[in-house]
């Protein structure tokens, strides 16, 4: 791994002087040739060049290839895909980077333009995308997030739900709370679930004296109220709070939106000195921007990205099927209750439920991959992940990048359970190829991510092996800051020789509890945290159990970690379920002031604080 990480300081700092090279710029055009004065016009158009060249042999083998993107959007209307056929080597990479100075944009969004004023809104027609209709669940007006209207602005003021009928599938809740909106089309419920939320698509809402009987649509109805974890608080005093949203009727505060489905006509309220006229205003249209994808016998290698930002992506699946998440927001497409408990197998006779999971799509995605680099490029605005990490890579480094206003996970990494594969299994394939390892996750800015799926995390990592997480920097999110390990299982599986050192989390916990700043799941022999800082957390009023949070926290099945020098301000963490073999050493505020300073972004990655 060292080697490697070296290697690739190499390529950056020495080669270039030399090489084969592409431009590309939004004024190009494809059928250019892509030199620096007849560039090309779209990321797509080179790499296809590039594998040409490649194909005829005209790439030395000890010659990098340069994709030289100029600045400037570059909109899509499909991911870019990278194929095995796309790869370099390790004396001669595909470096697909910004040219020096400039800041080229990937976008998978749309302008909204030629508003118009109707009464106390804003409107305008929502143009089709590819010859459809276009559904969206984010709006950015001049680069800030617009917030889709819903029932309270102050998450403190929060209704609370009444009662959770699972047998005839209704949430009763106030009557107060849905008064106006009985009759609204397209209306959600977002709801609080102990370390997950919920968001359920309105089908029905009954009023019956001062409550109100909710019936919700398929699938997510079925899942809701079938699924044992996490579910709905029904307790004095802690009854699970809610929030509505996406109705017209809902729309009454400066800097919130809806759009009418119907009439595709977008309503919106300006903020306080916005001039819709001038205002930049993007709807987000494509899920993924870049899809690099081999096959286990034929991977994707040596490409580098460097200096690109990616921005406006999407996700619908809220909006088509709803969203109830098992947890990190790994969507649930199957679970329920186990009555008597138990399956076969010695590993897991005790089992009280069964759930099957989907896995929320990422702006970047990485499948299937040797030696895949990202360093220096942005993560913004965005509908759903930012970088996805999916089995059978290896080799990868994610540093020096920036994530910021992310609606679920800023980075997913490994395998959390394919639909087919029950969630409590022991992971561990008969083809290691398939095996997530060898990550390197270092030195980036994590903020504001989670910030519409509560549920998520700063850096998800599931079954993974040889994964290093190091000096990065995680805040402002709504559950923990890195999640660490899948499984719920004290059986041996293929997690192994993980390492979590020198991170700074701080200001998590922002709207879920049962949290940690770093949290672990079930075996992972010879794995390390340490030299972490975990301080500022949230204290919502609304969560489930106000004291059930922590700084450092080995959760079901965690085994065989060490967990040593970290830095918290009092010594609240948590050992629940844990199997044998954990050692704790060291942890608290005693620790060194000098591990203190050196957790976070290493010194040549300070200047992402300022961005």
């Amino acid at each position: 791994m060292i080697k490697y990480i070296s290697f690739l300081v190499f390529i950056f700092a020495s080669f270039q002087s030399f090489g084969a090279d592409i431009y590309v710029s939004p004024t190009g055009k494809d059928s250019n040739e892509g030199t620096k004065s007849a560039p090309k016009a779209t990321l797509h158009s080179a790499l296809r060049e590039a594998r040409n060249m490649r194909r005829l042999g005209k790439i030395n083998k000890n010659e990098p290839l340069y994709i030289w993107m100029a600045g400037g959007t570059y909109s899509l209307y499909e991911p870019v895909f990278i194929r095995p056929e796309d790869s370099g080597t390790e004396e001669s990479p595909t470096i697909i980077q910004a040219v020096e100075g400039e800041k080229p944009v990937l976008s998978g969004g749309i302008n909204i333009t030629n508003w118009k004023k109707e009464g106390k809104y804003w409107t305008a027609s929502v143009p089709s995308f590819n010859g459809n209709p276009l559904l969206f669940r984010q709006l950015w007006v001049n680069g800030k997030k617009a917030t889709r209207a819903r029932n309270v602005s102050d998450f403190e003021k929060m209704d609370r739900i009444r009662s959770n009928d699972k047998i005839n599938e209704i949430l009763w809740v106030p009557a107060s709370a849905v008064k106006n909106v009985m009759k609204s089309e397209n209306l959600e419920l977002v709801i609080h679930q102990m370390w997950a939320i919920a968001n359920l698509r309105v089908k029905s809402i009954q009023i019956q004296g001062d409550s109100a009987g909710i019936k919700f649509h398929n699938p997510e109805a079925r899942i809701q109220f079938e699924h044992p974890w996490p579910q709905p608080m029904i307790k004095e005093g802690f009854n699970s709070a809610f929030y509505l949203t996406n109705a017209i009727e809902l729309l009454d505060e400066p800097g919130e939106w809806y759009h009418d489905r119907t009439s595709n006509k977008i309503y919106y309220i300006p903020l306080k000195g916005e001039d819709m006229i001038k205002a930049e205003a993007i709807v987000p249209a494509v899920e993924t921007l870049i899809n690099i994808c081999g096959t286990l016998d034929k991977p994707v290698e040596h490409i580098y990205i460097k200096g690109l930002s990616f921005k406006n992506t999407t996700w619908t699946r809220p909006s088509e099927k709803g969203h109830v998440p098992l947890q990190a927001g790994m969507y649930l497409v199957d679970a329920y209750k186990l009555r008597p408990p138990g399956v076969p197998g010695n590993f897991n006779k005790g089992i009280e439920n069964q759930g099957w999971i989907g896995r929320p799509p990422a702006t970047l995605q990485i499948k299937n991959t040797n030696y895949i680099e990202v360093e220096d490029c942005r993560f913004e605005q965005l509908g759903s992940c930012g970088v996805d990490i999916l089995p059978g890579s290896k080799y990868s480094t994610i540093e020096g990048c920036l994530f910021r206003d992310i609606a679920g996970n800023g980075l997913q990494i490994g395998e959390f359970a394919e639909e087919a594969f029950e969630s409590h299994l022991p992971y561990d394939p008969k083809d290691e190829r398939l095996l997530c390892s060898h990550q390197r996750i270092a030195n980036n800015l994590i903020t504001d991510v989670t910030n519409e799926d509560w549920g998520c995390l700063g850096i998800a990592a599931g079954f993974v092996r040889d994964i290093t997480i190091e000096h990065n920097e995680i805040s402002e999110v709504s559950y923990s800051g890195i999640n660490l390990g899948w499984g719920w299982t004290k059986t041996v599986n293929s997690m192994r020789n993980n390492l979590v050192h020198a991170n700074y989390i701080h200001h998590y916990g922002k709207h879920m509890y049962d949290v940690a700043g770093i949290y672990t799941l079930s075996v992972q022999s010879k794995s390390t945290i340490s030299e972490n800082v975990v301080d500022s957390i949230y204290v919502p009023s609304y969560v489930h159990d106000p004291d059930h949070w922590f700084y450092l926290y080995t959760d079901e099945g965690s085994s065989f970690i060490t967990v040593k020098d970290n830095w918290t301000p009092s010594e609240k963490f948590l050992q629940n379920a844990n199997g044998p073999g954990n050692t704790w050493e060291n942890n608290g505020p005693m620790v060194a002031d000098s591990i203190r300073q050196r957790a976070g972004l290493q010194v040549k990655y300070k200047h992402l604080l300022n961005r």
